[in-house]
């Protein structure tokens, strides 16, 4: 490290003649720096594990824990407020049709299409007719709505809190940029992809799926992907957060296992991603570019090693960041974003989805081809297991919720790790992907969904087998 702060080393490092972006001389030692210490910081609230009270998790969990046990039941009147308001101001600029800058908070938060007003609709009717006691069973029952409400929300309001605001200091420092750097040669041998859909990649593990698939889209429009490695990408990288998974890993139960958890989760994703783009629907897409030819150059200047064009990527974004007062005011939209967008979705396609599982055999119809895989794979309650991880194609939620209620921790985790690495979930992820200038149909999705789902399963329980 002290090599790169050196004089003898700045006409490569600091001195770039490559990149004009690269700070020079004495801006290179204090861009250092801050990439070293933020990044140190970011990795140790949501990659570190340690053991507390008595389970092994990392310091993004305890803070969670923490200001969910200081909230206590006042929460359920924030998320009664949250899911209100955005429902209301969204409501109030479909109608008032106010002039609203491109870069207004207002517009941000609150310009939605019809669907997605509707859907808030949805959320703020569920929220205020399960507080109230007021309505069908399908939705106001503590096996539906109740779930959400009561043992959901109570979660995801303090862990989007601290998730939300920290992210910079993994995602905004350099961390990304050095890693994907480092990780580029092996995401072009290994997944038939370019070195910088490692960025894609981290994006999702460190901040949110749709952030690193939002990545993906940008960079397909601009033709540094083709359609086939833009569908890879999306479909196959497109994980959730190491947050999310906390979240999951809380909900089904099985958080006192957290860093085995994630482990598993990982070493399935790398195996998915490995085999997902060779076989049929992905394999088959063309190479074929947005604009009609790749704008794509990932050279690294011959004067550099890897490692040091990795440092170099790294400083130079450290050194771009605006001040932590800019930061932390971005991150406070991001977050407010996150609660009037995600938490009335949750409530309604939530409930919804509890609904149908809870009242209606639809879920078990779809999963009954998969009970006899589970029971040659001898996963314990196979009857149950097999709904709870089709419903995550719907949302990936709806795993861990209807699977806690089963009794063997083993098939907790079996399913709760699978929901993670199916990727593939409407309520989000999918919808964003049909969206998208990328050509994947629903039933695309649905049978890349099902192949992921096999996969998963074979190494997801090899490993559960193992550890129960």
């Amino acid at each position: 490290m002290t090599n790169y702060m050196d004089k003898s080393q700045q006409p490569i490092l600091g001195n770039n003649t490559v990149d004009p972006e690269t700070p020079k001389a004495g801006q290179w030692r204090a861009a250092m720096w801050k990439f070293l210490l933020f990044s140190a910081l970011g990795i140790a609230l949501f990659i570190i594990p340690f053991q507390w009270d008595g389970k092994v998790t990392i310091l993004l969990g305890v803070l969670t824990d923490t200001l969910q046990a200081a909230l206590g039941g006042f929460v359920v009147y924030i998320a009664m407020a949250i899911v209100s308001i955005s429902f209301i101001g969204a409501l109030a600029v479909k109608v008032l049709k106010p002039t609203l800058h491109e870069e207004s908070p207002v517009k941000k938060l609150f310009d939605v299409d019809w669907f997605w007003l509707a859907t808030r609709f949805l959320g703020m009717l569920f929220v205020w007719m399960i507080f109230l006691q007021v309505g069908p069973e399908f939705i106001i029952n503590r096996n539906t709505g109740g779930v959400i409400f009561e043992d959901l929300i109570p979660i995801l309001i303090p862990l989007f809190f601290f998730a939300i605001l920290s992210l910079p200091f993994l995602t905004d420092f350099g961390l990304m940029e050095f890693l994907g750097t480092l990780a580029s040669k092996v995401f072009i041998k290994l997944f038939k992809l370019p070195g910088r859909s490692a960025v894609d990649a981290m994006s999702s593990w460190f901040g949110a799926a749709s952030i690193g698939l939002l990545v993906t889209m940008q960079e397909y429009d601009k033709s540094f992907y083709s359609q086939r490695e833009a569908a890879v990408i999306a479909t196959t990288f497109s994980v959730t957060s190491i947050a999310f998974t906390y979240v999951v890993a809380k909900t089904i139960g099985v958080d006192n296992n957290f860093v085995y958890f994630y482990l598993t989760i990982a070493l399935t994703g790398f195996i998915a991603a490995i085999i997902m783009p060779r076989i049929p629907p992905l394999s088959r897409k063309p190479d074929t570019y947005h604009s009609g030819k790749s704008m794509l150059d990932e050279g690294i200047p011959a004067e550099y090693s890897t490692y040091q064009w990795a440092v170099n990527r790294a400083v130079t974004r450290a050194h771009s960041m605006p001040s932590l007062g800019q930061v932390f005011k971005r991150s406070v939209n991001n977050l407010f974003d996150i609660y009037f967008g995600l938490i009335p979705v949750i409530f309604a396609i939530g409930t919804i989805g509890l609904g149908l599982a809870e009242y209606t055999p639809v879920f078990n119809w779809l999963a009954t081809p998969l009970v006899p895989l589970l029971e040659w794979l001898q996963i314990p309650e196979a009857a149950k297991a097999a709904p709870a991880m089709i419903m995550g194609f719907a949302d990936m939620y709806l795993p861990a919720l209807v699977g806690k209620s089963i009794e063997s921790e083993m098939t907790r985790f079996i399913v709760g790790a699978c929901s993670i690495t199916q990727i593939i979930y409407m309520s989000e992820v999918g919808a964003l992907i049909l969206k998208s200038n990328i050509k994947l149909n629903v039933l695309e999705l649905f049978l890349i969904f099902m192949l992921r789902t096999i996969i998963s399963l074979v190494v997801i329980t090899s490993v559960a087998h193992l550890l129960y």
